[in-house]
C-alpha cells in the first residue's frame, strides 16, 4: 500500500521510522516542500532540491537522519485567483501569468465592462 506525502513527512520530523518501501513511492518533491515551510529544516530541503538525481533512499535517509525530532505543522499555501483574473482570462483567453500582468493596467471600469460582456445571465420562463 502506497503513503501519502505526509506519512513521509511524519517519519522524518516525529517517528523516525524507515517507512520507504518502493523508491517508486517517495514523493521527494512534496516532501521537500512540506520541509521549507520551517526555518529549521528549509536548508534541508534546499539541499535535496539541490541533489534531486539521488535515489528516494538516500534523500529520505537524509532528512531522517539530519533533522531533529519535533512536531512541526503548516497549513500549505495555496494559490487563490481573484474573479477579476478569471474574467480576464476568459475575456482574453491569456495564461495566469498574463492575466495578472493586464490587471495591473486595467481601470476599474474597465473591469466592469469585461465582466458584463462575460455575464451569460440567466434564462427563467
Amino acid at each position: 500500500m502506497s503513503k501519502n506525502p505526509f506519512d513521509y513527512v511524519n517519519a522524518i520530523n516525529n517517528t523516525k521510522k524507515d517507512i520507504l518501501e518502493n523508491d517508486k513511492d517517495y514523493p521527494s518533491f512534496m516532501v521537500n516542500r512540506s520541509l521549507s515551510y520551517f526555518p529549521d529544516t528549509v536548508l534541508y530541503a534546499n539541499e535535496m532540491n539541490i541533489n534531486h538525481h539521488l535515489d528516494s533512499k538516500p534523500q529520505f535517509d537524509f532528512l531522517r537522519g539530519i533533522i531533529r525530532k519535533r512536531k512541526r505543522f503548516s497549513k500549505w499555501n495555496k494559490t487563490t485567483e481573484s474573479q477579476d483574473i478569471e474574467a480576464i482570462k476568459e475575456y482574453y483567453t491569456y495564461s495566469n501569468e498574463k492575466a495578472r500582468d493586464v490587471l495591473t493596467i486595467l481601470t476599474s471600469s474597465d473591469l466592469t465592462f469585461i465582466k458584463e460582456r462575460l455575464n451569460k445571465g440567466g434564462a427563467y420562463r
